[in-house]
């Protein structure tokens, strides 16, 4: 790896080398806080959790040819080791200082709702012409954000990195790690209201970002959102904007958005002064979003316009994130990785738009502080407006989801069940050839075990 050999390791993060002098100038071939995933030459990273001590584990990542590992205590082992006081703040201290080493473009995806499809789409788009890197899965906090950083590779052009918080701070500290070169705020939404209190809150977390942006870098905003509308154009950076109902002048802008039921959405995407008919294979308005931000990024990195078309038509749903699954004579909208208010609302309305019969298996969302009861009942009218023939809940706050359709649509038929096993039991029961299910709720809630046993279940 780039210039990372134990002794500029050492230096970066301000550790204790233990181990024999002629260790010191190798280079390491890669970094993991997962034993599991060690490699011939790896530094490991230990971390103390709830559940286990990454410690425990340091002999067995040497057996599998780890070059070195840190350390938060002296080792009474015969292996060599940084000691470090703290594991998290080595790791960000040393992605940092990978960051500066590289030749990468870094583009950063902030926002409440939308990060990892949007992530996803970007990508999908500058793989038509670069070798890119994108966060895994969801490693988009302070652990694995710097994580993802360190597994740039000097063939990446670009790199696409998620940043996720969820209090005041936390993005300064991954913006001075990252440093991006562009950057795009999705949204603000009503999510991890327990510290951001209210969406300006929210608005001022997200924005800790911008300073951090490289100079002449680009910061990418969705116009349609009336907090990132207050965001004003920045001399040291280029601030371009995309929408759909935007009436400013935009970089990327979509007209003529139709939905097709649960085969997709499509647009007439407007770049300049060209236009594109484009089909989205996954439904929903937000995938519309997803795609303008990616036509903004695509077109700074001149690519044309039919390079950024075959990049948005060529995007994969990812599991958990409104996967669309054919299993047994129904459809299924996996979208149960985690929910806020804005991400449920959008769900609904994808789920709105299918064919047949139409359920809502929905639960509780979490982190959303004083608020919490007052926005899922909001959820649950929105979901009495939108025409779905059978609304399934479980969980204790999304009694206020029951209650809110019910008020909404007093003759919209609602199931509630104590137990995510009872509702379970029900739905298998319940389903039929032709329905079309939404299956949604925070990730604490376990809903992937329904998606899983709706899929095994015949009709």
């Amino acid at each position: 790896m780039l210039n990372l050999s134990v002794r500029n390791i050492v230096k970066a993060v301000g550790g204790e080398y233990h181990g024999p002098i002629e260790l010191i100038d190798r280079e390491i071939t890669g970094v993991s806080k997962d034993s599991r995933e060690i490699e011939e030459g790896y530094l490991y990273i230990p971390f103390v959790g709830e559940r286990a001590d990454g410690h425990a584990y340091i002999p067995q990542v040497f057996e599998k040819g780890a070059l070195i590992t840190f350390s938060e205590r002296e080792l009474q082992l015969d292996v060599p080791y940084i000691k470090v006081n703290s594991s998290g703040e080595a790791l960000k201290s040393l992605a940092a200082f990978y960051r500066k080493g590289l030749k990468t473009q870094i583009i950063g995806i902030v926002g409440s709702v939308g990060k990892t499809s949007t992530k996803e789409m970007v990508a999908s788009v500058l793989e038509q012409k670069f070798k890119v890197l994108k966060t895994a899965g969801n490693l988009n906090n302070e652990i694995g954000m710097p994580l993802t950083l360190l597994n740039i590779r000097e063939e990446h052009e670009i790199a696409v990195v998620e940043m996720g918080i969820s209090d005041f701070d936390e993005m300064t500290r991954l913006a001075q790690v990252a440093r991006p070169d562009m950057v795009i705020m999705t949204n603000i939404g009503e999510c991890h209201l327990e510290n951001l209190k209210d969406k300006a809150g929210v608005l001022k977390a997200k924005s800790e970002v911008i300073p951090y942006i490289k100079d002449y870098g680009v910061l990418v905003l969705n116009d349609d959102d009336e907090y990132l509308t207050t965001i004003k154009d920045d001399r040291r950076i280029e601030v371009l904007r995309y929408g759909i109902k935007s009436g400013n002048v935009l970089k990327a802008k979509a007209t003529e958005v139709t939905p097709d039921g649960s085969n997709g959405i499509s647009f007439k995407l407007t770049l300049g002064k060209e236009e594109r008919d484009v089909t989205i294979p996954i439904p929903g308005e937000h995938n519309v979003y997803n795609a303008l931000a990616a036509a903004v990024i695509g077109a700074v990195n001149k690519l044309n316009i039919d390079e950024i078309k075959e990049g948005i038509e060529s995007i994969k749903t990812l599991s958990g994130r409104n996967n669309k699954i054919e299993a047994n004579g129904i459809t299924i909208f996996d979208d149960c990785y985690n929910a806020n208010p804005v991400s449920m609302k959008a769900a609904l309305s994808v789920l709105k738009d299918a064919k047949g019969r139409k359920i809502a298996v929905l639960g509780d969302m979490g982190e959303l502080g004083d608020t919490t009861e007052e926005l899922h009942y909001k959820v649950g009218e929105y979901a009495g407006t939108c025409g779905i023939d059978m609304i399934v809940l479980s969980g204790t706050l999304s009694r206020k989801i029951a209650e809110g359709a019910l008020t909404a649509n007093p003759m919209q038929m609602v199931c509630h069940f104590d137990s995510v096993d009872e509702m379970t039991e029900f739905l298998k029961e319940e389903k039929k050839s032709g329905d079309t299910i939404l299956v949604k709720a925070s990730h604490f809630m376990k809903y992937e075990n329904v998606v899983e046993a709706l899929k095994k279940e015949k009709v």
